[in-house]
């Protein structure tokens, strides 16, 4: 009988737990919650190559869903259980906060504010702010932009950036990368700030055009992130990173998906995260 009262106080505790705590649960199945749905699902840029970008057959490619393929081989044995989520900026937080993805790889950088609302796991890249202009009229420092337009991505590090440190420049915010660069190519703006690395890429790719600034307020990280809260794939996430960076992966990714685009224009040790 006393074994029996034993048994009883404890699940009663367990329940209450339980209920004062209803998302333990929830967070602590996280990982066989995504096994027993077969994927993964990852949130990745559908415009923002070489990053995370829908190719000419459909298919998603680039750095971070390179990354997203090796998660979902290690997680659940197989590349092709990923199911890629199309975010925007503006909207990496809300969707995993909406649990309409388990993790986000979209390019996400590391800030205290952003922390505040989602977990971000270890880094696997390093960035910096940059600005490109057109090479007729490059803009090589920010104070050349006293007095003109500077198309920037909402939600982004550089609206962040540019509308604390410097209220003084008007901003012109767009949603989608394809909408951004595209305004610079229109003249709507005399220059563009984003990620660095995303515009090395670009101006390689677009002639007539120049990083005047390729390096702006400080040296950041980008990060895996989770809905807050969600220990368990927070913690999984962290010994998996640990173990690619061991492995040399990011080396083998960066060859596949960004020297292509780069080619031997910048330093890789300025870009991915290493031991």
């Amino acid at each position: 009988m006393k074994t029996a009262g034993k048994f009883l106080t404890l699940a009663l505790a367990a329940f209450l737990l339980g209920a004062l705590l209803p998302g333990a649960a929830d967070a602590a199945g996280e990982l066989e919650k995504i096994k027993q749905n077969g994927k993964l699902r990852v949130a990745v840029f559908s415009d923002k190559p070489p990053f995370g970008y829908v190719d000419e057959n459909g298919e998603n490619q680039g750095y971070d869903v390179y990354l997203a393929r090796r998660l979902a081989q290690d997680l659940l044995g197989d590349p092709s259980k990923v199911e890629f989520v199309l975010v925007e900026a503006a909207s990496r937080i809300e969707i995993v906060q909406a649990d309409k993805a388990d993790v986000v790889l979209a390019n996400f950088t590391v800030t205290k504010e952003r922390a505040e609302q989602v977990d971000f796991a270890s880094p696997y890249m390093k960035v910096a702010l940059g600005v490109a202009s057109p090479s007729s009229a490059p803009i090589t420092d920010v104070s050349q932009l006293a007095g003109k337009k500077l198309i920037v991505n909402k939600g982004t590090t550089a609206d962040a950036y540019f509308s604390e440190n410097h209220p003084e420049i008007e901003l012109v915010k767009y949603d989608q990368n394809t909408e951004a660069f595209n305004a610079l190519r229109d003249g709507r703006g005399a220059a563009i700030a984003h990620d660095n690395t995303l515009l090395f890429a670009w101006v390689r790719a677009n002639q007539g055009y120049v990083t005047g600034i390729d390096f702006l307020g400080d040296l950041d990280t980008i990060a895996p992130a989770v809905k807050k809260g969600n220990a368990e794939l927070l913690g999984w996430l962290n010994g998996e990173i640990d173990k690619l960076i061991g492995e040399q992966f990011f080396e083998a990714d960066y060859e596949a998906t960004l020297l292509p685009v780069y080619g031997e224009s910048v330093d890789p040790n300025t870009v991915i995260v290493t031991r």
